[in-house]
């Protein structure tokens, strides 16, 4: 058993006839393909996090999201792994261990 969580961020950095500076068009196209692929995930305000049992399947979420910004001239995407062995639904214990620890709910 295999955890590997990946917090990326992916949106194009040319402007490919966008008006204005907003990307939300590009991540949504994105976060609706994760969505559909039926991985574990968390969207934030600075990027996406996921859930996966294998590097190889973490990779093809990426894969998969660049995919949704094939059109774009020029992509920029940052990444960070956390691969932990024997454990599983990190995604959501991570969280809850912080919560208990504090006695409450957090904003998540």
């Amino acid at each position: 058993m295999l955890s590997v969580l990946l917090e990326f961020a992916m949106f194009p950095t040319s402007n490919d006839g966008r008006e204005g500076s907003s990307v939300s068009k590009e991540v949504s196209k994105i976060i609706d393909a994760i969505d559909k692929s039926g991985i574990p995930y968390q969207l934030t305000a600075m990027g996406t996090i996921i859930e996966a049992q294998s590097m190889k399947e973490a990779l093809s979420i990426v894969e998969l999201a660049y995919e949704q910004l094939e059109d774009c001239d020029r992509v920029y995407s940052s990444l960070k792994f956390d691969i932990r062995k024997n454990c599983e639904n990190r995604l959501k214990t991570k969280v809850e261990k912080v919560e208990k620890t504090l006695n409450r709910k957090i904003n998540s």
